[in-house]
């Protein structure tokens, strides 16, 4: 039976960290077309990484008209816009809201200097004054990491290395903020959005708001951030300016939209406390709602504004996933012609026995957030053989990235209260029947693909959108939203992998100082 014309559609956008991905979506989550267009990443001296705001918006732009070319629906049936994306980024704009320099992404460290001189001093717990620390902990339920990757860190960069553009930004904002910008021309933040800027009191999670105190303590200027908004409040409507870019009709209501880690539960419809969600895309993380403002400064771990009103989520973000296996293609393979695909390397690597030759990958080339936050840390394949070849170097990979993910997974059960008998999987890494079945046997826990998981976020941003405008209600989201594939632990595999996890956490142990030496950076003058 085909969709009758009359009922509305909504658009998700997601802007990733290598491409961003468009969807149409009816209100019941399915897919009518989609869309996906890539833009490279701007790699600087010292631990710099940038991306082009314009090339973000040329991206969407068409990754957006053909989503709805594809999806054979009339524009006019589009009924809200919401984004998604990336987040702990920055953009310093000027008052007409033109970007003053690249954008400042989340794998920077350039700010780590400037957040060490901040939140040092004696006494200190875990490096961070302790009277500065209880004020984060208290109000935002977390506190700056160290290894310099949150906005803050960002801004303070900016503030003290590139002094002229911090006195010219008129604003900072969130990549995915901008985004709302250039669809509507007004400033605005989500709630969700803004939390890795360590200025805002989260304690309720109705009423998220700038704390002055906060803001004075990072040394910040009060005026240069935008309104706060919740996830589903409408911020504005599509300019003609964007209408004309992305082809919806001018008038269409934006709402404010989340970050990727919220809107990948709601894609995946994780709606309440209890339901698990993996997600294995660039980064990965494993997630879960919770009614309450926690915090586990040890495994750099934190309770943060959901994007349902009154909720928080576990925030526990694994660096590198997707983007261990590209590195890892990158060095087997090289690149041009021939180069195998994701899903080649994948059956690559079935061709390789569980933990064949007991290699293990470390899966840090940037350093790592959870479950330890140190900025150090490097990607290595260790114990390898002779007869060590390309299938169980990729394997290797694919485990190393399990082994980490088990590593988040204890603190995380800790935080929510409950174990995750299942896990919902999303993300272009669940695409590989082989990886789903590793992390089966690696966490010991059934894992559950969604339906389209590539783009789950981006279904979960239009969903958002859906819930902002009154067409859908959570219940709606939890009882649509379909799962494909099911992946038990095999019992065979479970007693290997209990070992070599043993031995990951091992290596770490030894290995970390000497990470340390090999990689620590000058503090600022």
């Amino acid at each position: 039976m085909s969709t009758p014309t009359s009922d509305p559609v909504f658009l998700g956008i997601d802007l990733g960290t290598s491409s961003c991905k468009v969807v149409v979506t009816e209100r019941n989550g399915k897919t009518l077309g989609r869309d996906t267009a890539a833009y490279p990443l701007i790699l600087r001296d010292h631990g710099g990484v940038e991306q082009d705001p314009a090339q973000w918006w040329s991206a969407i732009s068409k990754a957006t008209q053909r989503a709805l070319e594809v999806s054979h629906v009339e524009p006019k049936r589009v009924r809200a816009v919401s984004a998604t994306g990336q987040w702990s980024g920055t953009v310093a704009v000027d008052k007409q809201g033109t970007p003053l320099r690249n954008a400042i992404v989340w794998m920077d460290t350039r700010g780590a200097p400037y957040i060490h001189a901040l939140t040092g001093g004696f006494p200190s717990v875990s490096g961070y004054r302790l009277d500065k620390l209880l004020q984060w902990l208290k109000k935002t339920g977390g506190a700056p990491a160290h290894a310099g990757k949150d906005s803050l860190a960002h801004i303070l960069y900016l503030r003290h290395a590139e002094p002229e553009i911090y006195r010219s930004t008129h604003c900072f904002l969130e990549p995915k903020d901008y985004l709302n910008l250039r669809l509507t021309g007004t400033l605005s933040a989500s709630w969700d959005n803004v939390v890795v800027g360590w200025i805002t009191d989260n304690r309720d999670a109705k009423n998220v708001r700038y704390d002055p105190g906060l803001i004075r303590l990072a040394g910040l200027d009060p005026q240069k951030f935008p309104p706060l908004h919740a996830s589903t409040d409408e911020v504005g409507r599509v300019s003609k300016n964007a209408a004309r870019d992305l082809g919806v009709p001018e008038g269409t209501p934006v709402i404010a939209g989340a970050g990727d880690m919220q809107a990948s539960l709601i894609g995946s419809g994780c709606v309440r406390p209890e339901q698990f969600h993996l997600y294995i895309g660039t980064s990965s993380w494993l997630t879960t709602h919770v009614p309450h403002k926690k915090t586990d400064l040890r495994h750099n771990i934190a309770a943060l504004p959901s994007a349902i009103r009154g909720m928080y989520v576990i925030a526990s973000t694994q660096e590198s996933a997707g983007s261990s296996l590209t590195y890892a293609r990158g060095l087997l393979f090289g690149s041009g012609e021939g180069v195998p695909s994701y899903a080649e390397l994948s059956q690559l690597a079935s061709e390789a026995r569980t933990a064949e030759g007991r290699i293990l990958f470390a899966p840090w080339p940037y350093g790592e957030r959870a479950p330890v936050e140190n900025r150090d840390l490097r990607a290595a394949f260790v114990n390898l053989s002779l007869g060590a070849g390309r299938a169980q170097l990729v394997r290797a990979v694919l485990e190393g990235v399990a082994y980490n993910t088990r590593w988040m997974l204890q603190p995380v059960e800790k935080m929510a209260g409950c174990t995750a008998p299942t896990i919902r999987i999303g993300g272009g890494g669940a695409l590989s029947p082989l990886w789903c079945q590793i992390f089966a046997d690696v966490l010991n826990r059934r894992i559950e693909t969604v339906a389209d998981p590539a783009y789950a976020t981006a279904r979960g941003a239009a969903l958002i959108g859906a819930l902002g405008v009154g067409s859908v209600t959570l219940e709606t989201i939890e009882s649509s939203t379909k799962t494909e594939f099911h992946y038990s632990p095999k019992p065979e595999n479970v007693p290997i992998y209990d070992e070599m996890f043993r031995l990951f956490r091992q290596y770490y142990a030894r290995s970390a100082e000497l990470y340390r030496q090999l990689n620590s950076r000058a503090s600022p003058k």
